[in-house]
């Protein structure tokens, strides 16, 4: 009898909403209905691809090939990104009040921030699949993401982020060859320029979960949390919530990994954390909608945070409900003294959406969501040195 082999790639693409199935190897932004799309594999037809299996393999997010969406490995467009270190921290699990605490130090990806991980797939998937110039709205890392793997793939990237992006991450960008423009508003506003040149120029938008493929990357992240950890996963993890792909992935990659063997139905619970000057899924959450309502004059100094409506907000919230999770708002103070805190622990000079995890293990404590005896994870998303001269805002 002649082995099963591993087929690379998706099977098909799936609305996140409706359940509706597209053909995966197609250039395509969201489903039919306006909602995301998930990238769906045979898990059941995959072989050799056990967690001893993996163990041996290249330390970057490429180990879980089979599991990724890029068919043709000379597509794969790689720059070092994932199997960044899972760091224990005693001391700040005495100052924080938590028997074992952990930091994903995302800051150590390539463009010194987690959002390599979901452009390094976004870009390899829309070269392999014919695109010829890409856009993205951002924040700020996004941008510099998007502009470095542009660059290694040869594809032009036009990057459209507000005025007051830090200055690191606007200089990255312009040294990274993207054409860079300055808006004077939000991401939000951003997009719509975005929008406008998909529309009249034929650019392919890469914007947050707009296409499905940075969410696949992004899930690495929880693949790796259950090698790092021997197999396990914590009892809680914290992240900081923008557009929460990160968050989304990570609760599908579990799905994925319990129906491969790696993992039982033993899930963490999935916080979020926001900025009290932009909070919309935080109110969400306490409200207990089904979607969060834009949030009206967004501001804060960390600057991923700052992202006042995501299309994947119906995937954060159930994230959040189904692991028993919860989500809390962080004054720019709080997150900025946290910062301080963690670095003198860990060595981790964390930027200020990583310090807002700290800064939140209090509070959900108070509220009774995280206890005493939990082992946590923060999620570090970027380097510190990304935000030098950026101060609180509140």
């Amino acid at each position: 009898m002649t082995p099963r082999t591993s087929v690379p790639g998706a099977s098909h693409l799936e609305c996140t909403a409706t359940g509706e199935t597209y053909e995966s190897e197609q250039l395509i932004g969201l489903s039919s209905v306006g909602k995301p799309l998930f990238a769906r594999y045979d898990l059941d037809a995959i072989e050799d691809f056990s967690m001893d299996d993996v163990a041996h393999r290249r330390a970057d997010l490429w180990r879980y090939a089979e599991v990724l969406p890029v068919r043709d490995p000379a597509a794969r467009v790689a720059l070092g990104e994932g199997w960044t270190p899972l760091l224990e921290s005693p001391r700040t699990a005495n100052h924080l009040g938590v028997r074992k605490l952990w930091v994903k130090d995302e800051g150590q990806n390539p463009t010194g921030s987690f959002k390599a991980r979901g452009l390094c797939l976004a870009v390899s998937r829309a070269l392999e699949l014919g695109a010829e110039e890409l856009a993205i709205p951002s924040a700020g890392n996004a941008g510099s993401a998007a502009a470095a793997y542009g660059a290694a793939a040869g594809l032009p990237v036009h990057v459209v982020v507000p005025t007051d992006t830090p200055a690191p991450i606007l200089e990255e960008i312009r040294a990274l060859g993207a054409d860079l423009q300055l808006l004077d508003g939000l991401i939000s506003d951003c997009g719509r320029v975005v929008k406008k040149g998909v529309e009249e120029e034929g650019w392919f938008d890469l914007s947050t979960l707009k296409e499905p493929y940075r969410v696949e990357g992004k899930k690495t992240m929880g693949y790796e949390l259950a090698e790092q950890l021997g197999g396990r996963l914590p009892d809680a993890i914290v992240y900081p919530t923008g557009g929460g792909t990160g968050l989304i992935g990570m609760w599908k990659a579990f799905d994925e990994m319990e129906r491969l063997g790696w993992i039982g139905a033993e899930r963490p619970k999935m916080f979020t954390v926001q900025a009290a000057g932009c909070a919309p899924m935080v109110r969400a959450w306490e409200e207990g909608a089904e979607h969060a309502e834009t949030w009206q004059g967004a501001q804060t100094y960390a600057s991923g945070l700052r992202v006042p409506g995501a299309v994947g907000d119906f995937l954060i919230l159930r994230a959040l409900r189904e692991s028993g999770g919860g989500a809390v708002a962080v004054p720019d103070h709080v997150m900025a003294d946290w910062v301080a805190k963690v670095g003198a622990d860990t060595g981790v000079f964390m930027a200020p959406e990583g310090g807002a995890t700290a800064a939140a293990v209090p509070m959900l404590m108070a509220k009774g969501l995280i206890s005493a005896d939990d082992e946590v994870v923060l999620f570090n998303t970027g380097s510190g040195l990304k935000y030098v001269g950026m101060t609180p805002i509140d």
